[in-house]
């Protein structure tokens, strides 16, 4: 859904965002345990395929970003290699071109869908280990100790 938006306008890019960041904030209460443990158990493989697919949209943003940044790095780079008034070294054309506006944007850009990213790796974890913990909350069921509390 936002891949696409945002491949075709990086202006969307915001918006992305902060339908990311609300979404977030309803995964974090996800990934409580609270109520029937047996309706938790059930509901929790559509929860972790739908939160997984989100987390996959944003890498494959993340991606697209970093793809557009090696783009306009390259591009800044080569300006100063072949036309830069002195002879540059490698290195030193490589320093101005990350010196570059656009790169700057770029990196910015691709560091705040990282830090998204970040979250929503936090979020699948935590859902990965609700499930351990519900597997552990039924197997004590199984063994008969029902005088327990969430």
């Amino acid at each position: 859904m936002w891949f696409g938006k945002v491949k075709a306008s990086l202006a969307e890019l915001p918006n992305a965002l902060d339908w990311f960041e609300n979404e977030y904030a309803q995964a974090k209460l996800e990934v409580r345990i609270n109520g029937s443990v047996e309706k938790q158990s059930r509901d929790l493989p559509g929860i972790v395929e739908h939160r997984f697919a989100q987390l996959q949209e944003l890498e494959a943003i993340l991606e697209h970003l970093n793809i557009q940044l090696n783009k306009v790095k390259t591009k800044a780079f080569r300006k100063y290699l072949e036309t830069y008034n002195r002879a540059l070294t490698s290195r030193d054309a490589e320093k101005f071109a990350d010196g570059e506006e656009d790169v700057i944007m770029y990196q910015e850009l691709v560091n705040e869908v990282a830090l998204m990213r970040n979250k929503w790796q936090g979020i699948i974890k935590t859902l990965d280990i609700k499930g351990f913990q519900i597997n552990n909350v039924i197997k004590l069921k199984v063994a008969g100790q029902e005088d327990f509390r969430l």
